[in-house]
C-alpha cells in the first residue's frame, strides 16, 4: 500500500508539472534577447557574424535544463572562449554504508565523504569557420563514467584508460548555410535524457532514472543543421550508446531535433537505434527520449517568485533478436520537474521525479559490487532478459546562487526499485583476511561466506558547491 501512495505521489507530480507547464507567458513577461548563447550552441559560431544571433540562442534560454548560458564570459576573446568548472560534494547516505560506496547513480559515488565530482579545464576555439571544444572531467567523473561502458573489453589499447579524462573533445566546421550547419567529430555531449552532464547545468544534482541511465556522451560525428534560428536537425553516426568503442560490428545511428518556438517554450526529442548488447551481435537496440520544457512565469525583477518553469521527459524502448526478445527486454518510463526562482532568480527551488521499468535490466547500472562495470557486470546482481526492474525517485533541490559563476546546492533524494539494488550499511566490498575492508580484485567470482549489503531503498542528503567560469 505504501509503494502505491509513493508511485501515485510521483505521477501526481508529473500531472502537475503538465498542467502548469502549458500555462502561457504573459506577451510583457518575455526575457529580453541574450548577448551571447550557450558553450554548445555557439560553438560553431563564424567570426564573421559575431553581431548576429547564434542558433537556438534568439532569447535568454538559461532556464532551460543543460542551457546554461551567462549574459557574458569574463574570459572570452575573439577566438578563444574558456571555461573552467569545479564540483565539491559531499553526499550523506542514511543507510551508512561500511565501504562509503554508493550504488546506481552515474552522478553520486561515495558517501560520508567530502569529493570532486569533476575538475573541468577547457573551452572553445573559433577561428575562419573552424572550432574545437575540449573539456577534461578530472575527479570522480574519471572513474565512475568510463567503468558504464563496456566497449573497452573489445580488443586492445585500453580505450577507458584513453579518454577517461575527456568529457568532450570535437573539432568541426562551420556552413553559412541556411541559419549554419556544423560538421563534427570526436566526443560530444548526448544530451539524451534532458539533463546536462554537468551538474551546475541542471536544476537537480540527482537526475532520475531516465537521465541518469541513459548517455552522456557519443563518440562518432554529428552534424548540426539549423534551418532557422528556432530549429536544429542534429544526425549522428556513432559507435554506439556511450562508447569509447564498438561494442560489436555496426555503428549506432541517431537523430536530436530542438525546437524553440518562443522563448518560453522548447521541445527536445532523441532517437537512437544501434547494437549494444557485448557478445550478442543480432541484437539490435530502439530508443526515444523526448522533453518539452516550459517557462510558465517571469518577473524577473521580483524579490519574491521571480521565475518558474517545468519539464517533463517520456523514454520508451526495447531491444529485439539475437538471444533476447522484445517481449523480455524493454524501458518505459518518465521523469517531470518543476523549477522556482526567487529574490531576481538568486534562490532555486526544485521538485519533481520519476520512475523506470526496465525487464533484461540493458539500461540498469550495474552495482559496483567488489569492483563490478558494465563489462564483468556481477553474480549478485543479474541482468539477463526477463529479469524484473522497476525504480521510481524524487528530489527536492534548494539552490542559492550569488552569481552567474556559483552555485550552493542542498538536495535530499529518495529512491526506491523493486529488488535490492542501493547500498545497505553492509556496503559492497568484500572484507579482507585481517577483517578491514578491500577489494578482493575479482568482481566475477563469488566471495566465501560473503554477500553484498543491498537494500531496496535509498534516502541521501547532498551538499554541493559548483562553479563554472
Amino acid at each position: 500500500m505504501q509503494q502505491k501512495l509513493n508511485v501515485s505521489f510521483v505521477l501526481l507530480i508529473g500531472m502537475t508539472t503538465l498542467i502548469f507547464g502549458y500555462l502561457p507567458a504573459r506577451a510583457d513577461e518575455l526575457t529580453p534577447p541574450a548577448t551571447t548563447a550557450s558553450p554548445g550552441v555557439s560553438a560553431g559560431a563564424s567570426p564573421s557574424a559575431e553581431s548576429a544571433p547564434a542558433p537556438l540562442a534568439y532569447a535568454d534560454f538559461s532556464w532551460i535544463p543543460g542551457n546554461y548560458g551567462p549574459s557574458e564570459s569574463p574570459m572570452a576573446t575573439k577566438y578563444f572562449t574558456p571555461e573552467l568548472r569545479l564540483d565539491a560534494v559531499y553526499n550523506a547516505d542514511f543507510s551508512n554504508p561500511k565501504d562509503h560506496s554508493i550504488s546506481g547513480s552515474s552522478e553520486v559515488f561515495r558517501s560520508n565523504e567530502l569529493q570532486v565530482t569533476q575538475i573541468g579545464l577547457g573551452g572553445d576555439f573559433n577561428y575562419n569557420n573552424v572550432n574545437i571544444r575540449l573539456m577534461t572531467q578530472f575527479g570522480m567523473y574519471s572513474e565512475g563514467t568510463p567503468r558504464n561502458d563496456a566497449s573497452p573489453a573489445r580488443g586492445q589499447w585500453n580505450l577507458d584508460n584513453a579518454y577517461r579524462y575527456i568529457s568532450e573533445a570535437y573539432a568541426g566546421y562551420h556552413l553559412d548555410v541556411l541559419n549554419g550547419i556544423n560538421i563534427q567529430a570526436g566526443i560530444f555531449m548526448s544530451y539524451v535524457g534532458l539533463w546536462s552532464y554537468y551538474n551546475f547545468d541542471n536544476w537537480t544534482y540527482q537526475p532520475s532514472f531516465v537521465s541518469s541511465n541513459t548517455p552522456w556522451y557519443f563518440n562518432g560525428m554529428r552534424f548540426q543543421i539549423f534551418t532557422s534560428d528556432k530549429l536544429k536537425i542534429e544526425p549522428w553516426l556513432i559507435n554506439g550508446w556511450q562508447s569509447y568503442g564498438m561494442v560489436n560490428n555496426i555503428p549506432g545511428i541517431g537523430l536530436q531535433l530542438n525546437w524553440r518556438p518562443t522563448s518560453t517554450f522548447s521541445v527536445l526529442g532523441n532517437q537512437y537505434y544501434g547494437s549494444d548488447a557485448f557478445g550478442d551481435a543480432d541484437r539490435r537496440r530502439f530508443h526515444t527520449d523526448d522533453s518539452v520544457m516550459k517557462k510558465y512565469l517571469d518577473h524577473s525583477g521580483s524579490k519574491g517568485l521571480s521565475q518558474a518553469a517545468a519539464s517533463f521527459t517520456f523514454d520508451a524502448g526495447f531491444e529485439s533478436g539475437g538471444q533476447t526478445t522484445a517481449a523480455k527486454s524493454h524501458f518505459v518510463g518518465f521523469m517531470a520537474y518543476n523549477r522556482f526562482w526567487f529574490n531576481q532568480n538568486h534562490y532555486g527551488l526544485t521538485l519533481g521525479g520519476g520512475a523506470i521499468n526496465n525487464p533484461g535490466r540493458y539500461l540498469v547500472l550495474t552495482p559496483p559490487i567488489n569492483g563490478a562495470t558494465a563489462f564483468t557486470e556481477s553474480p549478485y546482481f543479474s541482468q539477463n532478459p526477463g529479469d524484473p526492474f522497476w525504480a521510481w525517485d524524487s528530489q527536492i533541490t534548494a539552490d542559492y546562487m550569488p552569481n552567474h559563476n556559483l552555485t550552493f546546492r542542498l538536495e535530499f533524494c529518495h529512491r526506491y526499485a523493486s529488488v535490492p539494488y542501493f547500498s545497505g550499511s553492509g556496503g559492497l566490498t568484500p572484507p579482507n583476511a585481517s577483517g578491514g575492508v578491500a577489494n578482493n580484485g575479482n568482481p566475477t567470482a563469488l566471495v566465501s561466506g560473503w554477500a553484498p549489503d543491498l537494500t531496496q531503498v535509498e534516502n541521501r542528503i547532498t551538499a554541493a558547491m559548483m562553479v563554472r567560469f
